[in-house]
C-alpha cells in the first residue's frame, strides 16, 4: 500500500482527539508536523531531542508510517520510548481506534537500555495531568 501522508495525518489527528491529547500539541502537529515526547510522572509534553527526531524519521521511512507522538516510560527493563504511529494499512485503522477507546494503542517501543528488546506491540496509556500521555502497561 501507499497511503498518502495527508490521509495518515488525518487519522493521527482523529486518534489524538480520541485520546484527549493536549489541544496545543495536537494543533502544532496539524499545522507544522511537530511530534512531541510525553514523559512521566505527569505526562509532561516536550520537544523531541535531536537523536530521537532522527529515529522517528528513520522509523517512518522504513515502515512507511507516520509517527504522531512518543510516550516515554522508565521501567525495570530500562527507558522505553514508544512511537505511536499510523500504519500504511487503512484496513487496520478501525481496530486501532477501537483499542484506543479501551486505553490501548499500537506502538513501536525502543528499549534504550536493551536495544535488542525493542519491538512492535500494544501499550496501555492514560491521560496525565500534564496534558500528555502516560504509559500504564
Amino acid at each position: 500500500m501507499n497511503i498518502s501522508r495527508e490521509e495518515k495525518k488525518a487519522e493521527a489527528l482523529t486518534r489524538m482527539g480520541m485520546m484527549g491529547y493536549w489541544k496545543q500539541a495536537k494543533e502544532s502537529f496539524r499545522r507544522r508536523d511537530r511530534v512531541y515526547v510525553n514523559e512521566p510522572p505527569w505526562g509532561a509534553v516536550y520537544d523531541l531531542e535531536p537523536g530521537l527526531a532522527e529515529e522517528v524519521a528513520e522509523f517512518e521511512k522504513q515502515n512507511n508510517a507516520l509517527v504522531y507522538m512518543v510516550v516515554r516510560a522508565f521501567t525495570n527493563f530500562g527507558t522505553m520510548d514508544s512511537l505511536l504511529y499510523v500504519s500504511d494499512y487503512p484496513e487496520e485503522w478501525e481496530m486501532d481506534r477501537e483499542d484506543i477507546k479501551d486505553g490501548i494503542v499500537m506502538s513501536y517501543t525502543i528499549n534504550r537500555d536493551m536495544p535488542d528488546c525493542s519491538e512492535f506491540g500494544s501499550i496501555g496509556y492514560r491521560l496525565g495531568s500534564g496534558a500528555g500521555l502516560i504509559r500504564t502497561a
